[in-house]
């Protein structure tokens, strides 16, 4: 049966990284046979271009007919006068809530090449393998009302509301994952102060009796910012809302050194979702040919893990990547400090992961 990928390539170095990871893709699936067809379309500030808002209506139909969705990133100066509305950003946030991608997994692994690039201690990082499971579609982000209020707009609100459902799904999910990892799991919440923490927890401990095995534990949101630069050896499965995670995920960049190494997925309750890596669109740098492509690739094995079921070809891309880390490729965004050192360009660097990939096929 024919898949579909839907490709947003966005904004900014969004279409350079995307383009690396579909030749990946395109590379794995001619030697697997696999019958799969890339539709690109427009989000982000690209769509507002072309059509006026973020979030175009086609973009959203194809990705409905979709099994998965491949985005490169959204945003840049350039759009920084629109108003709210019609932001870049909104499409990204409305294709999550459409779509009803409610997880966000945010696998955080540290390359044994690049710890020395992370400004945490080596003896910190090492053997850190966690994956952080964010709330994707309510709490303070999508809460109403959400405004200025006063005669002057001296004041403001913004909401931050749960339904048990919203909790209760992502909470599962991330139950689900521990029991194919390490089997222990950590909430993150702030029960000490916010009624929707406190419910956060509850509804924790009566999901936990239903998984015996994995062992839980509930830790404050500001002990766990801490605890992640201290001790993030510590963890596997970590679950909390929207904003928390937010935070958290961005801060665990740090580990590996580089917000261009970390893939992320967005999924619902059956196998379709959007595959993004972690970092911004980085306008900067766009369309000189030297952007990290690693993490897209990255997110595109997890497309595979995830939407497609091939969790080998997946495990394949992911070792071709850390093959060529440890030979020492790299773009100029990453530091390292051996003596075979390569900086190497965006397209250099994905011909060395395809060539990796193909190296160590064993697909029947």
């Amino acid at each position: 049966m024919m898949k579909t990928i839907t490709v947003l390539p966005g904004d900014g170095i969004g279409p350079e990284v995307t383009t690396s990871a579909v030749r990946v893709l395109r590379a794995l699936f001619e030697k697997s046979g696999r019958d799969v067809q890339f539709i690109e379309k427009k989000i982000g500030g690209a769509a507002i271009d072309t059509f006026g808002t973020p979030l175009p209506q086609e973009t959203i139909d194809q990705c409905h007919n979709s099994d998965a969705i491949l985005l490169g990133a959204v945003g840049g100066p350039k759009w920084n006068a629109q108003s709210m509305n019609v932001r870049p950003e909104q499409g990204l946030l409305g294709i999550r809530k459409t779509m009803g991608l409610f997880a966000n997994l945010r696998p955080v692994e540290a390359f044994d090449t690049l710890i020395d690039s992370s400004p945490i201690k080596r003896s910190f990082v090492e053997h850190v393998n966690f994956v952080i499971v964010r709330e994707l579609t309510g709490g303070l982000y999508f809460g109403r009302p959400s405004e200025r209020r006063g005669a002057h707009h001296e004041q403001v609100v913004d909401t931050l509301s749960y339904s048990k459902n919203e909790i209760e799904r992502v909470v599962e999910k991330a139950f689900q994952l521990a029991m194919k990892r390490n089997k222990k799991l950590t909430s993150i919440d702030k029960a000490n102060v916010l009624e929707s923490s406190r419910m956060w927890r509850e509804l924790v401990n009566q999901i936990a009796e239903r998984y015996p095995e994995v062992t839980v534990s509930h830790q404050l949101v500001d002990s766990a910012a801490m605890q992640l630069i201290t001790n993030p050896a510590q963890f596997d499965v970590l679950v909390t809302e929207n904003m928390f995670g937010d935070i958290l995920s961005d801060e665990a960049s740090v580990i590996t050194g580089s917000l261009g190494m970390m893939p992320s997925a967005s999924l619902r309750s059956d196998k379709v979702g959007l595959y993004e890596p972690a970092h911004g669109s980085a306008p900067d740098i766009a369309g000189q040919g030297i952007a990290n492509p690693l993490a897209t690739i990255l997110s595109a094995a997890l497309l595979l893990r995830y939407s497609l079921d091939m969790d080998q070809e997946a495990a394949q891309i992911e070792k071709a990547v850390r093959n060529v880390l440890s030979q020492g490729y790299h773009t100029c965004d990453l530091q390292m400090e051996q003596p075979n050192n390569h900086i190497v360009n965006t397209a250099e660097i994905t011909d060395l992961v395809i060539n990796a990939v193909n190296e160590n096929q064993t697909i029947a």
